[in-house]
């Protein structure tokens, strides 16, 4: 693992990752969450220059932060007699020592806190032989986090060979450096990426010290907690200045989504890669194919790569390019200039992609004073984006800033973040283009009931996924999605609560609901009761009645009333104590669907297409979690369908406007409560007083 002077002893391994822009959130929480000490190598072949960066990086750096090693010296400090003897062992006694030598810089970083910045190799290869020999350990592999390569022509490390009188190097030829040079670098990305080591080349030049200064610094603090939290830094300067007008937001997704077009791979078609990565084309597609996948890793490592290909102004210009060769889809551009005029909607653009490659096309298109971007790309820019982040930034939408959110993506990277969301639309563009897995995917969180989706094609031509009755089709330049979408919520006019309370008819009916000595059918009879006059006395107020044609007795036709939109009302029985009083419920009411859910993933979308109005029937609203479950699922249904829930007992806690309860159902809109009585008993029953045992006769049931 560390460098050993006159080429004897070896090491191997580190990539590297991103840096945080923001306002940097707390260090010591990025350590509590990833306390694996940073071990960053330097490598090279014998002559690129490792012990001269190691000096320069000592004068260059705060070592309260950092600790640096030349791997030589660490090895000697184990072996009695110090390089001299070691050179001397047989390799398995090397092999010890330099297991050895890693192990203790990472057991010292550890307790320290510091990053290790250490000098090594990864082999050996006198021209001589046909075959070099490999020098790192398993420790090596367990204990390093990043390698940089000095990646130095082998023209000027044989130079410096030649020139060197201060080491005896062996001779060796420029090809022969070359061919040890790539041996190297093809061996080191592949066994970085399969041990989770994060793995970059350093093109020599007047700002090596410089740039290798930046990457050692955001080594040092970058972790996927601190990730997350730039990540949120950025959102959050995004909605201050917001957040008091903005009602709903649009998170969307890039590549793929707002266009065909994936800009990573159109970045690696523009740039002129070198051979190494020629035979596998985009390296992106080897990079996310191997283990590391899709993790917070890979995506660093990505960063690491754009970082490696181009300089900054380079990376702009191909960026430039690359934003050219992108064509939004209409429809998108329409759905996004109409939100600008729209004071209460706002947009983010949430992208694994290249945030410049995304800034320059959504100002070509006159939306990038509009549309916002969370993305990363460079190390400059902080974060990096992956699945989990897009989830995390839905639900601090939610939580935080109690905003609407509806999400649009196309492949699985997008599935946590569409499940979080209010409202979820999955976009399917050309069957040549889409995700391969994403169908699978789908499948499974909606089966589960962990997704109420719905689908967009663009264009409209191309086939759909899976089916229409499990992901109903919807267009995005229709009126009734637009509407939908741009519909205000307006916070401020809450919902509105019904109590019957004080009415000598609640008393009387609740009087054998409270009664402990009623139980099984006489007390589901009561609650039976208590639903039918709640239909009629409240429901029908609230409501309101409608004309329907009857027969009358003498035989002609005449003019009767029924529950206005009744036979579009579906009457959910939350059960199990919420059937009794729902089927009184649905005696006032006969022409309304009932449904019996045991909990939210029961209500489909068959039970709400064509309704316009449900009644959410549950015996006693303790906490409101259960409603709030059962509310949520059907907003994401159907976000605005109108929504009543009837009880026969509510806390007084829920109907406090500071409750969880009265404002989350205020955030949802358009939904009511009517309850027999309100209590102010904290009491949650079990076993004899809880009332699904009292009315089905399980009280000896926990």
């Amino acid at each position: 693992m560390p460098h050993q002077a006159k080429n004897e002893a070896g090491t191997q391994i580190s990539p590297t990752a991103d840096h945080c822009s923001n306002q940097p959130p707390n260090i010591d929480q990025s350590h509590s969450a990833d306390r694996r000490a940073k071990v960053i190598g330097i490598y090279g072949i014998p002559g690129s220059g490792k012990t001269l960066l190691l000096n320069q990086l000592k004068q260059e750096m705060n070592e309260e932060n950092f600790s640096f090693f030349e791997g030589s010296e660490v090895i000697a400090s184990f072996v009695p007699g110090g390089l001299e003897a070691f050179q001397k062992l047989h390799e398995e006694h090397k092999t010890h020592f330099r297991q050895l030598a890693a192990e203790s810089i990472g057991k010292e970083c550890t307790i320290s806190g510091k990053s290790a910045v250490v000098t090594g190799h990864l082999m050996f290869w006198p021209e001589e032989e046909e075959n070099g020999q490999m020098v790192y350990t398993s420790n090596d592999l367990a204990v390093f986090t990043h390698i940089l390569y000095l990646n130095v022509p082998a023209a000027v490390i044989e130079q410096r060979h030649r020139d060197d009188t201060k080491r005896s190097r062996p001779s060796a030829t420029i090809a022969h450096l070359t061919k040890w040079q790539e041996t190297e670098k093809d061996q080191l990305r592949l066994l970085c990426r399969d041990h989770g080591i994060l793995f970059s080349l350093l093109t020599p030049g007047p700002s090596l010290l410089a740039k290798v200064s930046v990457l050692l610094r955001d080594f040092h603090v970058h972790t996927e907690t601190y990730n997350l939290s730039c990540a949120e830094n950025r959102l959050d300067e995004i909605l201050t200045p917001h957040r008091d007008r903005w009602e709903t937001i649009l998170v969307i997704d890039a590549d793929r989504t707002l266009a065909v077009d994936d800009t990573g791979a159109l970045f690696w078609t523009q740039f002129h890669a070198p051979q190494q990565w020629t035979d596998e084309g985009s390296p992106l597609k080897s990079l996310f194919s191997s283990p590391l996948r899709y993790s917070y890793d890979a995506f660093r490592q990505a960063t690491l790569l754009y970082e490696e290909a181009a300089d900054d102004e380079e990376y702009e210009s191909l960026c430039s390019d690359v934003a050219a060769a992108v064509t939004m889809y209409p429809e998108f551009v329409s759905l996004l200039r109409q939100a600008a005029q729209q004071e209460h909607i706002g947009v983010v653009v949430v992208s694994c992609g290249l945030r410049r490659v995304w800034d320059k096309v959504l100002e070509r298109e006159g939306l990038s004073r509009t549309v916002k971007i969370v993305a990363g790309g460079r190390i400059a820019d902080g974060l990096v984006v992956t699945a989990a982040v897009k989830a995390a930034l839905v639900s601090r939408l939610q939580d935080r800033y109690q905003m609407y959110v509806w999400a649009f993506g196309d492949s699985p990277l997008d599935l946590e973040m569409l499940k979080k969301a209010d409202q979820a639309v999955i976009v399917v563009g050309d069957e040549s283009a889409r995700s391969k897995s994403m169908d699978d995917v789908l499948s499974v969180a909606i089966n589960q009931g962990d997704l109420q989706a719905r689908q967009v094609l663009l264009p409209r031509s191309v086939s759909p996924r899976l089916d229409a009755s499990t992901l109903p089709v919807a267009q995005l330049t229709k009126d009734d999605l637009i509407s939908s979408i741009f519909r205000r919520r307006d916070r401020s006019s809450g919902f509105s609560i019904s109590l019957a309370t004080e009415k000598n008819a609640a008393k009387l009916l609740a009087t054998p609901m409270r009664d402990s000595a009623i139980a099984g059918p006489a007390l589901r009879k009561a609650h039976h009761r208590a639903g039918a006059y709640l239909a009629i006395e409240f429901l029908t107020s609230m409501i309101g009645v409608e004309e329907c044609r009857i027969s009358h007795v003498l035989g002609h036709p005449t003019t009767g009333y029924q529950l206005r939109h009744e036979p579009q009302t579906t009457i959910v029985a939350a059960m199990r104590a919420g059937e009794p009083m729902a089927s009184g419920v649905n005696e006032v009411f006969p022409l309304a669907m009932f449904v019996h859910a045991s909990g939210p993933e029961n209500i489909k979308i068959h039970h709400l297409q064509g309704q316009l109005q449900v009644l959410l029937v549950d015996s006693v609203i303790n906490s409101g979690k259960t409603i709030l479950e059962f509310v949520q699922a059907i907003r994401k249904l159907d976000s605005h369908i109108r929504i009543v829930v009837v009880a026969s007992v509510v806390q007084a806690q829920c109907t406090s406007p500071n409750s969880t309860f009265y404002k989350t159902l205020m955030d949802h809109d358009n939904v009511s409560l009517v309850a027999l009585r309100l209590s102010d008993t904290k009491f949650i029953g079990s076993g004899g007083t809880d009332t699904g045992n009292r009315l089905f006769n399980t009280t000896h049931l926990p």
